[in-house]
């Protein structure tokens, strides 16, 4: 879990330095007015090499006085550090797992940062304290901390970086903290243990994929007061629901993509591999990279009129996908391979269509109901159409009435099939229609 909100620390001033290059050696050094350049050519001519050694003298003078400032690595207990001289970065950790609390304050100075990598691959780290003293968890930070259950985020982190808890599949819960403002790339990918997630209202940025490949993930829950972003039922959307950016990787079922939203975003559905059946409304335009990646169940999709773009590998290796249903005409396909992952269908009139759309095979979706009539096993018709493409047989008692019983799910082997209905008479009256999986 990650959660419990402390309070923010008392704010430092820190205070830039300058580093210059002396006889091979790197020194601190604080110029105060003319720049050294400037310094060394006011220098009045004596004689030869006299300017430059008096130049050399009063810098070696002031270096010699001046307290360094440069940042050296240093070890304080299980953790290796550095300090800018106003505050503390904890660079890396040397123990030996298990529950871990970061030091507040190292030598009289505040921890302030936890450093890119600094507890990279401590797979025997269950839990960590932060203090409140911290302000930004670095990249990669705990990247790779498989065992890693619990962690508490005080109030004054401003940012966590691109990949900070990276397959951390130990992690089950996220209470993100009212002070952060940037949650990095990835930062919270393939954390397979991972059932919620809450987005306070100060997150102005989320980076791509930050939580990507958590299966288990059932809810990202945005504050109502954030500016850039929002929920529904569980889905992060930006501020005005145009565009649908993670559907959580645990949901199950089908989902019905509202109708507000424009752009399905890059990766949006990544894996999740629950989800047995989305519908696309009329409202959407693009569907972005890699949107429905490696969604195992799903079985069907219907690509409504208005969508006139798709991104490379948008349903690559979903394994059980059947078939891509177009009502429009082609779209945009990026220039990768591998798009799709089962025959795309297209309706007569539509325009733009060849043989392959992108490198997947393309078939017309043309059945028609013909030559109905009463027989010895009932009442029945026939159904012609492009060889091999799929249909639902649906019945209804009343046309107007929207619920429909599938009947049958079959391929027009060599274009054409009979169908009938042995159980029509049990009905005062039955409609029949075809529809696409």
């Amino acid at each position: 879990m990650i959660g419990l909100c402390d309070p923010a620390p008392t704010s430092r001033t820190v205070f830039p330095k300058i580093i210059c290059r002396l006889a091979g050696q790197i020194s601190p050094c604080l110029w105060v007015g003319k720049s050294a350049y400037q310094q060394k050519r006011t220098v009045n001519a004596t004689r030869p090499g006299t300017a430059m050694k008096n130049t050399l003298l009063a810098l070696l003078g002031f270096i010699f006085l001046t307290t360094p400032l440069v940042a050296t690595a240093q070890q304080f207990g299980d953790f290796t550090y550095t300090s800018n001289g106003s505050g503390v970065t904890i660079t890396h950790y040397t123990g030996s797992g298990g529950a871990v609390a970061i030091p507040d304050t190292i030598n009289g100075l505040p921890v302030t940062i936890i450093g890119n990598n600094a507890f990279r691959n401590q797979f025997s780290l269950t839990s960590v304290t932060i203090p409140a003293s911290v302000t930004s968890i670095g990249s990669d930070a705990f990247f790779d901390c498989i065992s890693l259950a619990s962690v508490t985020i005080p109030g004054g982190v401003t940012s966590i970086g691109d990949f900070a808890f990276y397959y951390c599949p130990s992690l089950t819960n996220v209470i993100i903290c009212g002070s952060v403002t940037t949650i990095g790339r990835e930062a919270f990918e393939s954390c397979a243990g991972l059932t919620s997630v809450t987005i306070p209202a100060s997150v102005t940025s989320i980076g791509d994929g930050a939580f990507w490949y958590c299966s288990s993930l059932m809810a990202i829950t945005v504050d109502a007061a954030n500016a850039f972003y929002s929920s529904a039922d569980g889905v992060l959307f930006n501020r005005s629901l145009t565009t649908l950016i993670q559907y959580p990787g645990g949901k199950a079922g089908s989902y019905l993509i509202p109708g507000s939203v424009t752009n399905i975003g890059d990766a949006a559905f990544v894996s999740c591999n629950n989800l047995t059946g989305v519908t696309i409304p009329g409202s959407v335009v693009s569907i972005g990279h890699d949107a429905f990646l490696t969604c195992y169940s799903l079985t069907s999709v219907t690509i409504p009129r208005s969508v006139t773009a798709i991104g490379d590998y948008a349903f690559r290796a979903c394994i059980s996908l059947r078939g891509v249903f177009f009502q429009g005409n082609a779209p945009t396909v990026g220039p990768n391979p591998a798009t799709f992952s089962a025959t795309v269908y297209y309706l007569p009139g539509t325009t733009g269509w060849g043989a392959t759309l992108g490198d997947t095979l393309t078939s017309l979706w043309n059945p028609l109901m013909q030559s109905s009539g009463a027989g010895p096993d009932g009442f029945g018709f026939n159904i012609t159409g492009t060889a091999d493409i799929p249909v639902v047989i649906e019945a209804a008692t009343n046309p107007a009435n929207t619920t429909w019983v599938p009947l049958r799910s079959l391929n027009l082997t060599n274009g054409a099939f009979y169908f009938s209905d042995p159980n029509w008479t049990n009905y005062p009256a039955r409609s029949y229609r075809i529809r696409s999986p």
